[in-house]
C-alpha cells in the first residue's frame, strides 16, 4: 500500500533520534544513568508524570485482548511493553519516555488528558486499535511530538485541531478512522514529512496553499474533496514523492503544474471526476513509476511524452475516453488502456457511447485548472 516506505523511513529516523540523544548526552562527560542508579517514577520527576499519563491509559482501556498492558504496573515505566525510554534532551541526568507504541494492539478505549503529561514524547503510535472518541485536548503539551501515528481507529468528530500547535511534528497519520467535516488550510503551511487523511469523513475543497506543503507523502483517498486541483502544487516539485487522490470526487482538470513534479514516483487521480486532457507537460516528470488516472472522463491523446517517461513501469488508463495513444504506451511493463475510444484496440466502449461523448460541449479548463464557464457556440 502507498506509504508504507515512507512509515519505514519516519520510524527509521525516530529511531536515529534517539541515538542522537543518546549519543550527545554520552560525549557531554555527564554521568549516565546506569545499572546502579536505575530512574524509576520513585526518583525521577519525568517518569513520576509518565506513570501518571501511563496509568490513566490503561485505564482508560476496556479492551486489551492481546494483554500488552499487562506489565504496566509499578515504577518502572521504562520497562513498561511499548515504553520506549532515552535520555532526555535538555537533560543528561534524567530518563524520559520518548515513545509509545502500541501498534496492532486491538485495543479499546480513549484517550485521557493525562497523556499530555508524556512532555517529551518524540513517537505516538497507536494504529490499528479500537480507540474512540477524539484526541485528548492536551496534546499540544507534547512539545516534542515528532510523530503521530493514530490510523485504523474509531476516532470520530472533526479535524483534530491542535495538531496545528505542535511545533515539532512532521508526520500526521489520521487515516481509516470516521472523523469528518473541514481540514484546516493551515495543515499544509506545517512543515510535514507525511500526511495520510484518506479513508475518512473530511469533506473540504483542496486549498489554494496546497502546494506551500514541504510533504513528500500526500494521501486523500476517499474522501469527498470539493474545487480543484490548485495550480500550487507546482511547488511541491522538489518534495513531493507519492500523491493520492484516488476516490475522492475531485471534480477538475489536471493543471499543467502537475507536470512540474519531477521527483514524484507515484500519482493516483483515478475513480474522479477529471475531464479534459493529460497535460503535455507530464513527460517531464522522469521519475514517475505509477501512473493511474482510470475512471474519469479524460478524452484526446496520451502525450507521446508520457509513455516515454524513463521510470516508468505502470500506466492506467482506463475507463477514459481517450481516442489514441502512442505505440511506445503499449511497451510499458504494465498499461491498461481499456474501456476507451482507441480504434484497433481490444476492449473499448461502444462506437455509439465514443461519438456522445465527444459530441458534448467540450470542457473548458481555465488557468488554474478548474471548470471555466461553458463555451457557447
Amino acid at each position: 500500500m502507498h506509504g508504507r516506505g515512507t512509515m519505514k523511513k519516519a520510524a527509521a529516523a525516530f529511531l536515529a533520534a534517539l541515538l542522537l540523544w543518546s549519543a550527545v548526552a554520552a560525549v557531554s562527560g555527564q554521568p549516565q544513568p546506569g545499572p546502579n542508579n536505575k530512574q524509576t517514577a520513585d526518583n525521577n520527576p519525568r517518569l513520576q508524570k509518565a506513570y501518571v499519563a501511563l496509568q490513566a491509559l490503561k485505564r482508560s482501556i476496556t479492551e486489551d485482548p492481546k494483554n500488552l498492558t499487562a506489565n504496566w504496573c509499578g515504577p518502572d515505566v521504562c520497562a513498561y511493553f511499548g515504553v520506549y525510554c532515552t535520555t532526555a534532551p535538555d537533560d543528561p541526568h534524567s530518563q524520559t519516555v520518548a515513545g509509545l507504541d502500541l501498534n496492532h494492539g486491538d485495543l479499546a478505549g480513549t484517550f485521557p488528558e493525562e497523556l499530555g503529561l508524556l512532555a517529551d514524547l518524540a513517537l505516538l503510535h497507536l494504529n490499528s486499535n479500537r480507540f474512540a472518541g477524539g484526541l485528548p485536548e492536551s496534546l499540544p503539551k507534547l512539545r516534542l511530538l515528532h510523530e503521530l501515528d493514530v490510523s485504523n481507529n474509531r476516532l470520530t468528530g472533526g479535524f483534530p485541531q491542535h495538531i496545528l500547535c505542535l511545533p515539532n511534528i512532521k508526520y500526521v497519520d489520521l487515516r481509516f478512522n470516521s472523523l469528518c467535516g473541514a481540514v484546516p488550510a493551515a495543515l499544509f503551511d506545517k512543515p510535514l514529512d507525511a500526511i495520510f487523511l484518506n479513508d475518512n469523513h473530511f469533506d473540504f475543497e483542496l486549498p489554494d496553499n496546497l502546494g506551500n506543503s514541504p510533504a513528500s507523502v500526500v494521501v486523500l483517498a476517499n474522501l469527498r474533496l470539493r474545487g480543484c486541483i490548485p495550480e500550487s502544487i507546482g511547488r511541491m516539485a522538489g518534495t513531493l514523492n507519492e500523491l493520492v487522490v484516488l476516490n475522492a470526487g475531485l471534480r477538475s482538470c489536471i493543471p499543467q503544474e502537475v507536470g512540474w513534479l519531477r521527483e514524484l514516483t507515484v500519482l493516483d487521480l483515478s475513480f474522479n471526476e477529471l475531464q479534459g486532457m493529460l497535460p503535455e507537460s507530464m513527460a517531464g516528470m522522469h521519475e514517475l513509476q505509477q501512473l493511474d488516472v482510470a475512471h474519469n472522463e479524460l478524452w484526446g491523446h496520451i502525450p507521446e511524452g508520457v509513455c516515454a517517461l524513463p521510470s516508468l513501469r505502470n500506466f492506467t488508463y482506463s475507463y477514459n475516453y481517450f481516442c489514441t495513444e502512442p505505440r511506445r504506451c503499449l511497451d510499458i511493463r504494465r498499461v491498461d488502456d481499456r474501456q476507451n475510444c482507441i480504434a484497433g484496440r481490444p476492449d473499448q466502449r461502444p462506437t455509439d457511447q465514443c461519438l456522445a461523448f465527444l459530441h458534448r460541449p467540450p470542457v473548458h479548463c481555465d488557468e488554474h485548472g478548474c471548470f471555466g464557464p461553458p463555451t457557447h457556440y
